[in-house]
């Protein structure tokens, strides 16, 4: 539910470039913005999650992101919208962190196919959203961020009524802080990087993709009309890509996706009518496709019990940074050096990704094999994170 209301982030962009009137550059600073308030949320989110709850912080995470975007979409200053962008992307991903970490709280062999069907979910909302933004978009923008806080409101209410509480009890006395075990898990770190910079790549679809479209002459609706390809895909293919997944190697479908999603960025080099963009989303849209198999699953698998949900807060906070960084980046190599240049950038980000996934590989699979695995550093019997 929340996701089918998460439209005004995609449309933002353009909103603050065509009905704002700012510099595209200006627009990714906003974005970023909300990708700055992103990297706060993953974290709080966490530590909210193990402390009060995953259902009671997921309840003030919706019913704070309606508050935020109507702010959003109110602000007529620019430091007015900076700081409601940061309060959107603080609200809105709260419950990320603490979904991920109910999803890792059921049994391991249930895990794959349980975030699978949560992303599957994510997308059948997106997609239904956007297809009818791109038409709601033509009497104004203003709607999409009133859509966007009735959806949240009413995923608060589903919550409070239908979610229960999943968070595995943990005695004061035990409780760990999370920077001490984090910093001994070198594994985390490198997963955590490789991530940071794929979705920086990935993210390019809400930046500078509407950019690239818009020049070529393509109006919101076309690029509506795109991004419900993307989700139709997923919900069309998912489900069929989880039976086919689910059992396999996680570091070598997390490496071929990431390949695919730079590959799949690269085609806008090239391509400039709606058919081929649409042509480009489908090759990136299976990377993201196998990513999202794997992402949850993989980073739940690495954490240790009573740190599950500042684990996941953390693995999320590789999706806000790379928000921060892809608008950042994206924008201003698009403004300086030109379509070419990005696109070009983004294949050879597909390329080095798949390279140090698989380098981290052989690490990998002796940890998530090892279903017992805990990062306790006082514990002179824990193995050493590899």
């Amino acid at each position: 539910m929340s996701r089918a209301g998460g439209v005004a982030r995609s449309f933002l962009v353009l909103y603050l470039t065509q009905e704002r009137g700012l510099s595209p550059t200006t627009a990714g600073a906003v974005v970023a913005a909300v990708g700055v308030g992103d990297v706060g949320s993953q974290l709080l989110g966490g530590w909210l999650g193990d402390r009060i709850g995953r259902r009671h912080t997921m309840l003030v995470g919706f019913l704070g992101t309606a508050v935020a975007l109507i702010a959003l979409g109110s602000a007529e200053t620019m430091p007015a919208i900076y700081a409601a962008a940061v309060g959107v992307g603080l609200m809105a991903e709260l419950f990320r962190p603490a979904g991920s970490a109910a999803v890792a709280d059921l049994p391991v062999r249930e895990r794959v196919r349980a975030f699978g069907l949560l992303f599957w979910a994510a997308n059948l909302g997106f997609t239904v959203s956007t297809v009818a933004a791109g038409v709601l978009v033509q009497y104004g923008y203003g709607i999409l961020f009133w859509i966007n806080a009735s959806a949240s409101v009413l995923a608060a209410l589903i919550v409070w009524r239908r979610v229960p509480e999943t968070r595995p009890s943990t005695p004061m006395a035990t409780r760990r802080a999370l920077l001490p075990v984090l910093l001994r898990d070198p594994l985390m770190l490198t997963m955590a990087a490789i991530h940071v910079v794929y979705f920086a790549t990935f993210l390019q679809s809400f930046s500078t993709l509407p950019l690239v479209m818009a020049s070529d002459g393509h109006g919101p609706g076309t690029y509506g009309a795109v991004l419900a390809l993307n989700g139709i895909v997923i919900v069309v293919v998912q489900p069929i890509a989880i039976r086919l997944l689910d059992g396999r190697d996680r570091a070598s479908v997390l490496a071929a996706s990431m390949l695919l999603g730079g590959i799949g960025s690269g085609l806008g080099a090239v391509v400039h009518s709606g058919a081929g963009h649409a042509g480009a989303i489908l090759v990136w849209t299976l990377g993201q496709i196998g990513v999202a198999v794997m992402f949850g699953a993989t980073f739940a698998d690495l954490a240790p019990a009573d740190l599950r949900g500042r684990y996941m807060g953390v693995a999320s906070t590789t999706w806000s940074l790379g928000a921060v960084l892809g608008p950042l980046l994206g924008t201003a190599l698009l403004d300086h050096a030109g379509r070419t240049a990005l696109w070009a950038a983004c294949s050879a980000t597909g390329l080095a990704l798949f390279a140090a996934q698989q380098a981290v590989a052989p690490a990998l699979r002796r940890r998530t094999a090892a279903a017992a695995y805990d990062v306790r550093p006082t514990d002179p019997a824990t193995p050493t994170p590899a």
